[in-house]
C-alpha cells in the first residue's frame, strides 16, 4: 500500500493506517532528527513531536503520495526550533547528560575487561564527537544511512537529491571520519 492511499484511509478514519506510516517513516525521521542536532535522546523527542504535528496537520498535505517529503520538512522545523530554543539557554535534563544511555548499552554488549571497556567508551566518544563536526549535509546522509538499511536510491527520494549524490556524500563523510580519527589517534 503507498503512502497515499494510507493517508487518504487515515483521512477518512481510520487510524491503524497512520500506524502504518508511522511505522514506515519513524526510523527515517528518527535518524533524520538525530543528523540535524546530534543527540540521540533529544532526537528521539524531537521525531515523536513530528509525527504528532503530521498527524495533526495531515488535512493540509495537498499532495498524499508526497507525504515522506512533507514529514521531512515537518522534521525540519521541529528541529530548527529545537535549535533556536536552544541556543537562546534553554537546556534540558537530558542535555546534561550527554549520549549516556547509548554509550551504556555500547558498552554493556561486550565482555571485555574494565580497560578495554573504557578504551571502547573513548572511541565510541570520539567517532561521535567528529560525526557531530561534520558539515550538515554530510552528518545526515551518514547518520539516515547507518540508522536504517535503505538503498541509495531510497536515500536519495528521502533527501530530494541523485543516487550519485547520496554516494558522494557517504563517500566523502567516511573519508572526512577516517581522516580526523586517524589524525587522532597518532
Amino acid at each position: 500500500m503507498t503512502d497515499g492511499e494510507l493517508v487518504r484511509q487515515t483521512l477518512q478514519g481510520r487510524n491503524s493506517a497512520f500506524e502504518d506510516l508511522v511505522s514506515r517513516w519513524s526510523a527515517r525521521t528518527l535518524a533524520f532528527c538525530h543528523a540535524k542536532v546530534g543527540r540521540a535522546h533529544v532526537a528521539e523527542d524531537l521525531a515523536q513531536e513530528s509525527l504528532v504535528r503530521s498527524f495533526r496537520a495531515l488535512g493540509t498535505l495537498a499532495e498524499p503520495e508526497k507525504f515522506g517529503p512533507w514529514l521531512r520538512g515537518i522534521a525540519l522545523r521541529v528541529c530548527l526550533d529545537w535549535l533556536k530554543n536552544k541556543q537562546t539557554g534553554q537546556v534540558t535534563f537530558g542535555d546534561l547528560g550527554g549520549d549516556r544511555r547509548e554509550a551504556e548499552q555500547f558498552l554493556a554488549a561486550s565482555d571485555d575487561g574494565p580497560a578495554q571497556l573504557a578504551e571502547r567508551a573513548e572511541q565510541l566518544r570520539q567517532l561521535m564527537s567528529e560525526v557531530e563536526r561534520l558539515p550538515d549535509e554530510l552528518r545526515e546522509v551518514l547518520m539516515l544511512y547507518y540508522y536504517q538499511d535503505v538503498t541509495y536510491r531510497e536515500l536519495a527520494e528521502t533527501l530530494g537529491v541523485s543516487s550519485a549524490t547520496v554516494n558522494a556524500r557517504l563517500t566523502k563523510a567516511r573519508s572526512l571520519l577516517r581522516e580526523r580519527l586517524s589524525r587522532a589517534s597518532r
